[in-house]
C-alpha cells in the first residue's frame, strides 16, 4: 500500500517545499485540489520541485474547463513532470458548476464520461492533424486543422476520478485507471459501500480486473503526542463536511447521525461552515480521521491495507490558524518517514 501526500502552503514556495519534504520523507506520490488555487498551476509548481513521486491533480474540476484545455494542461504537466503526472477530475457540485463557474452541469456520471473519452482521444490524435468528430449529449468534439507541433511524452496518461456516490463508483471502476475518495472515508466504508460499487463497474467491462484501477483513500490526518491537540486541529474539517446536508448518508452509516444534526443546527444558528469544531464530538473525529501520537495512526493507516492501493495523507486546513495547519503537516511528513523508513 503505497504512502501518499497532499501538501499545503500559503505560499507556492512553501507548498513547492512541502511537496519537496514529503518526497524525500518517502510519499510516492504528491496530490493538489483546487479551490483556493488552480489545481494545474499548483501541480506545476510540486512538478519543478520535486525528481521522482508521482504528481497528481485530487482533483481538477472536470466541467469548469474545456475537455480540450484539459487535455492540454495534462499533457505540459506531464511533460514538466518527467512522465510523473497523473489526472485526477471530479465533478463538484451543481452550485458550484453553475453559480461559481458559470459551466454546464448536465448529468454529472455521463457528462464526465464525456469528458475522458475526450481527453483520452484528444491524447492519441491531437499530433496527427486528423480531424476529430466525436459527438455527445454534454461535451461533443469537432476539431479540423489542428496539429499539435510538439512532441507528446504520453498519451496514455493516468486518470483518476474522484467518487463517493453508487453511480460515479461504478462509472470510475469501468473507465478509470484509479480512484480518489472523498476527505472523509473510513475502512468500513471503503468496505462495504465503495469496494462493491467498483467491482460492479469492473464486471461491466470485459476483461477489466481489479489490478486495473489503484483505489486512493483520502485521510485528514493530525498527528500529536497530545490526543486533544490532535483532534482540536481536524475538529473544524469534520464540522465543515458535517454541515453538508447530503453527506447524511454517510455520517448516518458511521452512527453519526445526531452527532451531524447538532452540527447543522449550530450551522443553521449562524456559525460559518469553517467554525464548527465546538459542535464536533470527539467521536465523530476518531471514526472519520486519523488522530494520535505517530504509532496510533500509523496503526490507523494500516487498517487501509488490502482495502486501498494508496492512503492520501492530508492536514487538517478548516477552522485553524495557519501556523497550526503547518505544524501539522511537519508531524505528517515526520510520520511518512516512519511509516516507509524515508526515501533510501
Amino acid at each position: 500500500m503505497r504512502i501518499t501526500y497532499a501538501p499545503w502552503g500559503e505560499s507556492l514556495e512553501e507548498l513547492a517545499d512541502a511537496a519537496r519534504r514529503a518526497e524525500q520523507a518517502g510519499a510516492e506520490a504528491l496530490w493538489v485540489p483546487e479551490l483556493h488555487r488552480s489545481a494545474t498551476l499548483s501541480a506545476a509548481a510540486i512538478a519543478q520541485a520535486t525528481t521522482t513521486a508521482q504528481v497528481g491533480t485530487a482533483i481538477a474540476l472536470a466541467f469548469t474547463r474545456s475537455p480540450m484545455i484539459t487535455a492540454l494542461e495534462a499533457l505540459d504537466l506531464d511533460e514538466l513532470s518527467g512522465g510523473r503526472f497523473v489526472l485526477g477530475l471530479g465533478t463538484g457540485v451543481q452550485r458550484l458548476n453553475e453559480d461559481w463557474h458559470n459551466a454546464r452541469w448536465g448529468k454529472p456520471v455521463g457528462h464526465l464520461r464525456e469528458v475522458v473519452r475526450d481527453v483520452r482521444h484528444f491524447w492519441a490524435c491531437c499530433t496527427s492533424g486528423d480531424p476529430i468528430e466525436l459527438d455527445g449529449e454534454f461535451e461533443p468534439m469537432r476539431i479540423r486543422g489542428y496539429e499539435r507541433p510538439f512532441p507528446v511524452l504520453r498519451t496514455d496518461i493516468p486518470v483518476y476520478l474522484a467518487a463517493m456516490g453508487p453511480a460515479m463508483t461504478r462509472l470510475a471502476g469501468r473507465i478509470a485507471d484509479g480512484w480518489i475518495s472523498h476527505e472523509l472515508c473510513s475502512p468500513s466504508y471503503l468496505r462495504e459501500r465503495v469496494l462493491p460499487e467498483i467491482q460492479a463497474g469492473l464486471e461491466a467491462v470485459e476483461g477489466r480486473q481489479r489490478s486495473d484501477i489503484e483505489l486512493v483513500v483520502s485521510a485528514c490526518c493530525s498527528v500529536d503526542p497530545e490526543p486533544a491537540v490532535a483532534t482540536q486541529r481536524v475538529a473544524g474539517l469534520v464540522g465543515f463536511y458535517a454541515s453538508v446536508r447530503t453527506y447524511a448518508d454517510f455520517f448516518d452509516f458511521h452512527g453519526l447521525a445526531e452527532e451531524q444534526q447538532q452540527v447543522i443546527a449550530a450551522f443553521r444558528a449562524g456559525r460559518g461552515a469553517d467554525h464548527l469544531a465546538d459542535s464536533v464530538s470527539d467521536r465523530m473525529v476518531d471514526a472519520l480521521t486519523l488522530t494520535g501520537d505517530f504509532d496510533r495512526v500509523a496503526a490507523r493507516i494500516a487498517e487501509y491495507d488490502g482495502l486501498a492501493d494508496a492512503v492520501k495523507l492530508s492536514p487538517p486546513t478548516h477552522g485553524i490558524a495557519a501556523d497550526e495547519t503547518r505544524a501539522a503537516q511537519d508531524r505528517i511528513i515526520e510520520l511518512i518517514s516512519h511509516v516507509t523508513g524515508g526515501r533510501q
